[in-house]
């Protein structure tokens, strides 16, 4: 009895994990398309500094990292929960280099979700490895 419902607990927090990883992803690729689009129509094509591109393809790496460890989920959740911690810690360095310190609410909208996910997932493999 209590086996199943850890295994029905593991479940739903691997679930869990999924979507709000997903969705961070989705928001990341969101926001970067929408501040490329911006930036072209605003400066045109031309007017694009070297800096700005540089921090946009690092955020662009940032939710590739995120959106791999989001695939890597459905089979092996520890390696997920790694490169989701990995992305959130990312964020965080970002973050504080090119915003400086303080601005916590911006690392929360963009790294927290990821390190949430990081720790379902491997909570959640953790009640598989016990039940198993």
């Amino acid at each position: 009895m209590m086996r199943n419902k850890q295994h029905r607990l593991a479940k739903i927090m691997r679930w869990t994990a999924r979507v709000i990883g997903l969705l961070a992803a989705a928001l990341i690729l969101t926001m970067l398309i929408a501040s490329a689009i911006a930036e072209v129509l605003t400066k045109g094509w031309g007017a694009t500094n070297q800096t700005d591109m540089i921090q946009g393809a690092l955020i662009g790496v940032l939710g590739i990292l995120g959106l791999t460890g989001c695939i890597v989920s459905w089979w092996r959740q520890r390696l997920a929960s790694i490169l989701l911690v990995l992305t959130a810690a990312g964020f965080a360095i970002h973050i504080g280099i090119v915003a400086g310190h303080g601005h916590f609410l911006v690392w929360s909208m963009l790294g927290l979700p990821y390190l949430v996910a990081a720790v379902l997932l491997y909570l959640s493999w953790r009640l598989s490895t016990k039940t198993a």
